[in-house]
């Protein structure tokens, strides 16, 4: 029997997304999953050093991970009108080089951020530690990611959303891509394809039944907000698109990706379906 790690974030749609394998929902022969929680900015730099087998990523990271990593076409997270917000203090204003706290170098956020504030003056945080650092005074303003976009301190207002950010530099309607999975590139092929096959059923099914999945995730303390909290939040980040990407989702990775490169932040432009993994070679094996 085979091990494989899987690395995740801890924020609810990861977990939710995941879970369905961690409870015997979906299973495959002669493979068991290990998964492990880590804030996304420690994701992205561990799949950086190829720490994991199967590891939650932003997708702005990819093109950095691309010789190392596939990209899995499952459990993906996209903004449709939404996404990370740039929050800061009720009546204070912004300078050109505002202290801001971001949630890593490598999010998508981050990108996103960096070509619109360029003077601005970086540190980076836990994501759960950006709202407080902003309430504090210890930064001018802060982007807020995962759970945090949907119950923040009422003495905060939404500066920019980064939703905003993406309309203008795509210049399409498009959604914004946020996160996604990547498998290591060393996995045999057939088991490659065993695996995205294993978490795709894993995202259909804990879409099918939201509702028992949930509850079992709130009752086992599982994620860190409340019931309704947690729906409205599956309902932007886990849902329906999350389960296989679709043509409308690859056009948005690759235009993020046209972006950072010409923005310079990689030393490629390249195109998303390059670089999943060829599920073409069961059939042919199979035929």
């Amino acid at each position: 029997m085979k091990t494989l790690t899987v690395a995740h974030s801890p924020d609810a749609d990861d977990i939710f997304m995941y879970y369905a394998i961690k409870f015997g929902w979906v299973s495959t022969p002669d493979l068991t999953f290990e998964n492990l929680a880590l804030d996304i900015e420690t994701l992205n730099i561990e799949a950086l050093k190829n720490s994991y087998d199967i590891t939650a990523i932003s997708f702005a990271l990819y093109p950095k991970i691309r010789s190392e990593y596939a990209l899995l076409r499952t459990a993906v997270s996209f903004g449709e009108g939404y996404g990370p917000k740039l929050v800061k203090k009720r009546e204070s204003k912004l300078k050109r080089n505002f202290k801001v706290a971001l949630s890593g170098t490598h999010t998508t956020n981050a990108l996103l951020f960096k070509i619109a504030y360029p003077e601005a003056r970086i540190i980076y945080k836990n994501f759960l530690e950006i709202e407080q650092a902003v309430l504090d005074g210890e930064v001018d303003a802060g982007v807020l990611i995962h759970e945090s976009i949907l119950n923040f301190s009422d003495e905060l207002v939404v500066e920019r959303e980064l939703w905003d950010i993406w309309k203008e530099l795509c210049k399409e309607d498009l959604p914004l891509p946020l996160g996604g999975m990547a498998l290591r590139r060393s996995m045999p092929i057939s088991r490659a394809i065993v695996c995205e096959d294993a978490l795709i059923q894993a995202v259909d099914v804990a879409h099918t039944h939201q509702g028992l999945l949930s509850k079992m995730l709130l009752e086992r303390n599982l994620v860190r907000v409340d019931q309704a909290t947690l729906k409205t939040y599956l309902g932007l980040y886990a849902n329906a698109n999350s389960i296989e990407m679709n043509d409308l989702q690859y056009q948005a990775i690759d235009t993020l990706f046209e972006i950072g490169f010409k923005h310079g932040f990689y030393d490629q432009q390249i195109k998303a379906r390059d670089f999943l993994i060829p599920k073409e070679y069961a059939e042919l094996r199979n035929s």
